[in-house]
């Protein structure tokens, strides 16, 4: 008999594959059906060419989740299957797998596995990734978790900021900050699916990365120079919704001398200056105690007056290197107060100022607790219904205000979430957080008697201000402040966020 002929008899009386058990059998359909449904997500989602997070998860978690499950099944079938045989005496199992190439049949089998693995390893290794880049994507990090992330996705969308990625700020390039925050993910997943989220989410002020490493990256420091003129139209509460305009010429500055003189708000960068300080609150919206190094290496510590940081406190606190982020505190995430929002609303036209009261009741209406967001849309549209149904107002510009601040609210509130303005203080200026005020307090003072300067002409220049033409006549020289509402000379003690809350003032 030949060769093969003895082969085919020994192979006819051969025991049955490890793999012929139901755990194995399950296993091999499981992984069957999610290989092809990987297959046919992975090519809708190339070709589709439209963004979803949801075909994202399916196609790059849970698919290939169900795939590895399957494929762990057959595995296991084999192993109960061998380790049964061997305690009910099925025959002689050998300790390992015994592998004769020449054998025709072991050969086939050799080959059938080699091109089987390497299409899994290939298919592994773009699936890995398209799976990085999705896990990676706006669309992931915003819409996901879609009730967790909506109040900072929704705001953005809107911001300076609406077409830089996530990552780029939140992560940042290179490895190590990568695989710290894929660790923090774990547990963020693990608390969306807990329902142990907290509300708000607080700002990961410890986990950011320094705004060298991130900001700058982009915004360079040392190109900071000159001015920039600002215009802030405010509205009065009263029946003609007045109108008061000021107009700063912003001295954005900077800290190269090779561009320009070193001064103004951009001196406070480490380029030929280091500013350092002690914040003893968690938001660092309380500063005690701060450390400057001029260019000269000249050490100057100022301590504020009215909250002096002790002696044991001092040993303990940490010391920050300020950078951008602590003045540009909410580049991406900015939720307007309603004061601002019906401003900017009323000056460009989408709530007419014909309407009496608007402002008013607009910033009234947005100031109000809501439980749902549902209550606050109706609740608005039937406040403007009723409050001019017996005016002789136009009642397109009725509806109009309407949808105008029912859009304001879905922007800038979201009390599911607990989060409006409030929540998240803004340091960019001081007129409803104390931001600037912070240092710039006049309270900061060196044992030498110096203090950090109250003066508001070191960072910017009223041009013009006023109602009407009053706004329109420039004074390159600089005006005095004059508080719309007489309030004698408070203004000059008083920080304004005391005041202005960015509601009803």
């Amino acid at each position: 008999m030949s060769e093969n002929g003895s082969e085919d008899a020994a192979s006819r009386g051969r025991l049955p594959s490890l793999l012929e058990n139901w755990i194995s059998l399950v296993g091999m359909i499981l992984a069957a059906a999610s290989f092809f449904a990987v297959a046919a997500l992975i090519a809708m989602d190339v070709f589709s060419g439209l963004p979803n997070p949801y075909m994202g998860i399916l196609t790059y978690l849970v698919a290939p989740g169900f795939l590895i499950a399957g494929l762990l099944l057959i595995l296991v079938g084999a192993l109960v299957e061998r380790r049964r045989r061997r305690r009910l005496g099925e025959g002689e199992i050998p300790r390992h797998p015994i592998i004769d190439f020449n054998r025709p049949r072991h050969r086939r089998t050799f080959v059938v596995a080699g091109v089987v693995t390497f299409l899994f390893f290939l298919a592994t290794a773009v699936g890995s990734y398209r799976t990085y880049h999705f896990t990676e994507s706006v669309e992931f990090c915003g819409q996901t978790c879609h009730t967790v992330m909506e109040p900072e996705f929704t705001a953005y969308q809107g911001s300076p900021h609406a077409r830089v990625a996530c990552v780029q700020c939140h992560i940042g390039p290179g490895a190590d900050w990568f695989v710290k925050s894929k660790l923090s993910g774990a547990y963020q997943v693990y608390a969306t699916l807990a329902n142990t989220y907290p509300r708000p989410i607080p700002t990961p002020i410890e986990n950011l990365r320094p705004a060298q490493e991130t900001c700058e990256q982009c915004h360079w420091p040392r190109k900071f120079f000159g001015n920039a003129e600002r215009v802030n139209q405010h509205f009065f509460s009263d029946e003609a919704n007045t109108p008061w305009t000021i107009r700063l010429l912003m001295k954005i500055g900077g800290g190269d001398p090779e561009l320009g003189r070193v001064g103004g708000i951009h001196w406070h960068m480490n380029i030929n200056n280091k500013v350092e300080y002690i914040a003893t609150d968690e938001e660092r919206q309380v500063i005690p105690w701060v450390r400057v190094t001029s260019s000269e290496g000249e050490v100057t510590v100022y301590q504020s007056e009215s909250n002096p940081l002790d002696p044991d406190t001092m040993e303990e606190a940490e010391i920050r290197l300020m950078d951008c982020i602590d003045c540009h505190n909410r580049p991406s995430h900015i939720y307007d107060p309603p004061s601002r929002a019906v401003n900017l609303a009323m000056s460009t036209g989408r709530i007419s100022t014909d309407l009496p009261f608007i402002k008013k009741m607009g910033t009234e209406l947005l100031t109000a607790e809501y439980r749902t967001t549902q209550e606050a849309l109706s609740s608005i549209s039937d406040s403007l219904t009723a409050a001019y149904e017996d005016d002789p107002v136009n009642p397109a510009q009725v509806r109009k205000a309407m949808d105008e601040l029912g859009r304001i609210y879905q922007d800038n509130f979201f009390p599911e979430m607990n989060v409006d303005w409030r929540v998240y203080p803004d340091n960019v200026g001081h007129t409803l957080f104390p931001g600037c005020y912070r240092c710039h307090d006049g309270q900061h003072v060196s044992p030498e008697g110096e203090a950090v300067t109250h003066d508001c002409t070191a960072c910017h220049v009223i041009i013009g201000q006023g109602s009407g033409a009053r706004a329109d006549t420039l004074a390159p020289g600089g005006l005095q402040f004059q508080h719309p509402v007489d309030i004698s000379e408070l203004w000059r003690s008083v920080n304004c966020a005391e005041c202005h809350t960015g509601g009803v003032t």
